[in-house]
């Protein structure tokens, strides 16, 4: 069992920007999924971002890391603009 670790900016920016809608399935699926079987369900990122993981919710991605019993997630964005965010906020 994993424990889950958001980012400052995480819930400061992202999360208060999504829809009331949005946040129930991202929640559901980080619940269901990065808390079990992170490794499973979290596809692993190349290039720049080498090293972390991201859940697919609908247009959404989780940008995450597995770091020894817990889970640390950096970005929850629209696809189209998820992982320019990311690579600021990891670098």
């Amino acid at each position: 069992m994993f424990e889950i670790v958001y980012a400052e900016v995480v819930v400061r920016q992202d999360i208060a920007k999504l829809s009331t809608s949005a946040k129930k399935r991202i929640k559901k699926a980080i619940e269901t999924k990065l808390l079990s079987e992170p490794e499973k369900f979290g596809k692993p990122l190349r290039r720049s971002l080498k090293g972390y993981r991201k859940l697919r919710v609908g247009d959404y991605r989780v940008i995450f890391r597995i770091e020894k019993n817990f889970v640390k997630i950096f970005a929850i964005l629209k696809r189209s603009v998820v992982y320019e965010y990311a690579k600021s906020r990891v670098l």
